[in-house]
């Protein structure tokens, strides 16, 4: 049985001067995080500003939490936690300020909580923002949206420039919000490995389209790279799934989607010996994705 949607956006479109968001179909299940992945200009932060009601799209609909956008943002938005790079904190207030300011408008304030995530980020309530860190700005933004206990969870670019150990603190947190498996999480990201460790669905855009969308098992179970032997120049067969090549003398490796179990015996038939077929990680998948997309636009 599917599952309610959190978001549902339907054939979204947005142009800029110099941009355009063509056609967009995104869908994240309740209880779910998706990934969106794409390198900076791709068009993710355009759909989280739809998402959150701030960008109204100039075709195509979106409902979040099953209100419309951008024109039932108010309702939609006591139920959203949302962070981004560079949300601003009042610099000469301090986070208890901040904390009770947010408590005062929200009556879903968990204070236990609040307490708890406190002490998990190393924390003080006294502490000033201007004299905060990067990374404890980031962690008390986290602190301030989490606290809310909201029904969904909207991050965009949540660990950009954080170090290595503040960042697994931020994405252990998130992933806690989790727990009780009735939230859900959309964020955006150009690291893969931070979506690769926490998403159940991810979401390849580049150029303003979606490049390819399906959950996480998928992905990693779908491509292969296939290291040949072509000691005779035989011509590749044709392969609808093939998403990569690459030559060296007579050594060639072929990157596919779709992969099926009868490739490298086809492979073998047309005279090409099949040394090895490896995995991707999801770093390479979005390479040769992106990759392949170039391709297909120019053309």
């Amino acid at each position: 049985m599917d599952l309610p949607l959190a978001i549902e956006c339907t054939g979204i479109s947005k142009r800029y001067p110099h941009f355009a968001l063509h056609s967009v179909d995104l869908a994240c299940e309740q209880g779910t995080v998706m990934g969106l992945v794409g390198p900076n200009g791709a068009g993710k932060s355009t759909i989280m500003r739809m998402v959150m009601g701030l960008v109204a799209p100039d075709a195509g609909t979106v409902r979040v939490l099953g209100h419309a956008m951008p024109e039932r943002q108010v309702a939609a938005k006591r139920n959203i936690g949302f962070i981004a790079e560079d949300m601003r904190l009042y610099e000469s207030e301090t986070i208890g300020f901040h904390m009770a300011f947010i408590q005062s408008i929200f009556d879903s304030w968990d204070e236990d909580y609040a307490n708890t995530l406190l002490r998990r980020f190393d924390l003080n309530r006294q502490q000033k923002v201007k004299g905060l860190s990067h990374g404890q700005r980031v962690k008390a933004t986290l602190l301030l949206a989490l606290a809310r206990r909201p029904s969904l969870l909207v991050f965009d670019e949540p660990t950009t420039g954080l170090d290595p150990a503040v960042r697994k603190e931020v994405l252990d947190e998130m992933m806690n919000a989790m727990a009780d498996e009735t939230r859900s999480i959309l964020f955006s990201s150009h690291n893969t490995a931070d979506v690769e460790q926490i998403s159940d669905y991810i979401t390849f855009i580049y150029g303003g389209r979606i490049v390819e969308s399906r959950n996480k098992e998928d992905f990693m179970d779908g491509w292969r790279r296939l290291r040949l032997t072509n000691r005779d120049n035989q011509p590749l067969p044709e392969l609808p799934n093939l998403r990569g090549v690459q030559h060296s003398g007579r050594l060639c490796a072929l990157t596919v989607n779709e992969y099926d179990e009868s490739l490298p015996a086809r492979l073998s038939g047309a005279g090409l010996a099949v040394q090895a077929v490896e995995r991707l990680t999801l770093e390479e998948i979005f390479l040769a994705n992106v990759k392949h997309a170039k391709a297909e636009f120019a053309q």
